[in-house]
């Protein structure tokens, strides 16, 4: 701004109420600002003119995991929608799926140091309770996915047990007694729940969950095929197989069709060309674009309604029929 006043010719204080479009500035005058700001390139500072004036950032941040996950592109889409209605921008931070808990505490602090006015977050596997400070000096939080441990606050996550328990039912209903299960690490809170939701669906029908072949901590595409190879090739190999969530079940794809294999498989998440592989798939699915939207809502809501009680929305699943049935 001082460069643009020498420019012109005029004082700082003159430039400060052109930029601020107020009206009382002679027009040539206001002119003349106008032009040495082209000439220089000047754009304000909205961050540092919210800082001095206390105003919102019109800014939220959005801490995810992993965009390359569709699920979280998905989820980021959905938000983002929201946020431009009103007229808000949202800052996207990704800290990758094997960060640490401290690394994503520090993350969520660095977009706090940066004043965002609220924040939507992926929770990890960590404690979180060293976050309400923060809350409590009025930057609101909405976890989407997964309940933050030590922290009431509001959130968005889904039915993961019922999804998985249904998902089951329908493997045991097409006639699968051994079913193995492919999950990712359990201390995932979503994890552990579709885990137990698939574990009660095996024991309501009468099969010994102890003998189903399982491997845990499997977390990408790769581990799950081992996971399936080990499985195929043991003395009680499984005739059906429930994947977690979306890279466990293309990993098992892979492996199946690898064999040629006649193994059924159901999964957690639908995923882009799902319909297009080469085995038949019962897939549980959802919109993760609604769970970013719903999220975005609640926070902007908290935004006007600080003093209500925390709030939890649970989204339902459905289960669909995927894949293009067995190739030749």
């Amino acid at each position: 701004m001082t460069d643009v006043a020498r420019e012109a010719g005029v004082s700082l204080k003159t430039v400060s109420r052109v930029v601020n479009n107020v009206a009382t500035v002679e027009s040539g005058m206001a002119e003349r600002v106008r032009a040495a700001v082209i000439t220089l390139g000047f754009r304000p500072n909205q961050l540092a003119a919210t800082l001095k004036s206390g105003a919102s950032t019109a800014t939220v941040g959005l801490v995810v995991r992993d965009l390359s996950n569709s699920f979280y592109s998905a989820l980021a889409t959905g938000a983002a929608g929201v946020a431009r209605r009103h007229g808000t921008q949202v800052i996207t931070a990704t800290i990758g799926e094997s960060a640490s808990p401290e690394e994503e505490i520090e993350l969520i602090f660095e977009l706090c140091r940066r004043r965002v006015d609220g924040l939507i977050i992926v929770a990890g596997p960590g404690d979180h309770s060293v976050l309400a400070g923060e809350i409590g000096m009025g930057t609101p939080m909405v976890f989407v996915d997964r309940v933050p441990r030590g922290l009431v606050t509001d959130s968005v996550v889904l039915d993961n047990a019922g999804g998985a328990h249904a998902a089951i039912e329908r493997l045991i209903a097409d006639g699968h007694r051994q079913i193995g299960l492919v999950m990712d690490h359990l201390d995932i809170e979503p994890i552990r729940a579709r885990f137990e939701g698939a574990k009660a669906a095996m024991r309501e029908a009468g099969l010994l969950v102890s003998q189903a072949p399982t491997a845990t901590g499997v977390r990408t595409p790769g581990g799950a095929a081992e996971a399936v190879s080990r499985m195929l090739d043991s003395n009680a190999a499984p005739s059906a197989i429930f994947c977690g969530n979306n890279r466990a079940t293309l990993g098992a794809i892979e492996e199946i069709w690898r064999r040629r294999s006649r193994v059924a498989v159901a999964g957690f998440d639908n995923f882009p060309l799902a319909h297009l592989m080469p085995i038949p798939l019962t897939l549980v699915e959802y919109d993760a674009s609604d769970m970013g939207r719903r999220a975005a809502e609640m926070l902007f809501r908290r935004f006007e309604r600080h003093t209500e009680l925390p709030e939890q929305v649970i989204l339902p699943t459905t289960l669909i029929q995927s894949g293009i049935g067995w190739g030749s």
